[in-house]
């Protein structure tokens, strides 16, 4: 019998890392209700953020710890200017891992086949609502039409199955879920709701307004015919074939329904802070003794001490759950 490798990522609930969710920048260039402030929020100093040769060691010691895939995600991953070369050299990486990014598209139209080319494998865009009008009113921004073409330059480049991640909000959007679905199934887009979560600057969420799984699926089946697809594994969202497929919906109910027991994520911030959870209230810091010489043995040590510190879960629903101090936005998606 052959020996297999002794899982490094390990927690003391039998989860094994795998999936690693990189922030490449805090930095945003859509001003979103839910997510931050109309007058933005402190963006991180330059000198706080890993250089570009800091973040790729660190995925590549990742890497070797048995991460096998990787997702770039900020802020807003586009509006890192060195964002391709990133991208090839994490692809470079031996053994190569999958990588993807979440972004909110604006940019995308010029960067998709650059990325691609650099071995991008995957992009999820977010995009709330189809009416331009809404768009605006959520992202105080008027970009709808850029978000429209770096969709679609991201299905030209090949960056496929491309997925849009969508948050339903009560009396905002909700009405328009159905049209959202149906828009994106015209495309070939595969979309994604996700449940609002308390990951706000603002601290204002509020469960009571969040609109949850239950409620979007009725709202979907009232134009569609849901049946659920077996076999979700490590995966945040539960699928349902939409008509009989072979095109699906998906919804992450991180609140309702959270996927702790099978969550294999990790998280490092653009500052180079490792969490083991998004919710977590603290985060080990692994920039500081990169950048005074840590070997990449001292940094695995670290690396592996937080994965073993990971709770059995998020806790929303305990009394005691207290929001992250940091926002969505920089902790990365």
């Amino acid at each position: 019998m052959t020996d297999l490798p002794v899982p490094r990522l390990l927690d003391r609930f039998g989860r094994v890392g795998r999936d690693l969710r990189v922030s490449v920048t805090d930095r945003c260039n859509l001003r979103c209700t839910y997510c931050m402030p109309a007058e933005g929020l402190d963006w991180l100093p330059k000198p706080e953020m890993l250089t570009d040769d800091e973040l790729v060691r660190l995925v590549g010691v990742m890497v070797g710890l048995g991460v096998t895939n990787v997702r770039l995600t900020g802020g807003e991953p586009l509006l890192r200017r060195s964002l391709v070369d990133v991208v090839g050299r994490i692809a470079a990486l031996e053994p190569r891992p999958r990588i993807a990014m979440t972004s909110n598209g604006i940019g995308l139209d010029r960067l998709a086949a650059p990325l691609a080319a650099a071995g991008l494998d995957r992009v999820n865009v977010s995009l709330d609502t189809i009416s331009p009008q809404q768009f605006r009113d959520l992202t105080r921004r008027d970009r709808f039409e850029d978000v429209e073409r770096g969709l679609k330059a991201a299905a030209d480049a090949g960056l496929v199955p491309v997925k849009v991640n969508a948050v339903a909000m009560r009396g905002i959007n909700d009405d328009g879920v159905a049209d959202l679905l149906q828009w994106c199934l015209d495309r070939g887009y595969a979309l994604r709701f996700i449940e609002q979560m308390p990951l706000d600057a603002q601290h204002a969420w509020d469960r009571t307004q969040m609109v949850s799984q239950t409620e979007i699926l009725e709202r979907l089946g009232e134009r569609f015919r849901l049946t659920p697809v077996e076999g979700r594994g490590s995966a945040p969202a539960e699928l349902f074939h939409v008509d009989g497929g072979p095109q699906t919906v998906g919804v992450i109910a991180s609140v309702t329904a959270p996927f702790c027991a099978a969550c294999d994520r990790a998280r490092l911030t653009a500052d180079g802070q490792l969490r083991n959870c998004l919710f977590s209230r603290t985060e080990v810091d692994l920039r500081g003794p990169l950048r005074d010489g840590a070997s990449d043995a001292e940094i695995t040590d670290l690396i592996v001490g937080e994965m073993w510190a990971k709770k059995a879960g998020h806790g929303i629903d305990r009394p005691d759950f207290v929001q992250p101090d940091r926002p969505m936005s920089a902790i990365g998606g």
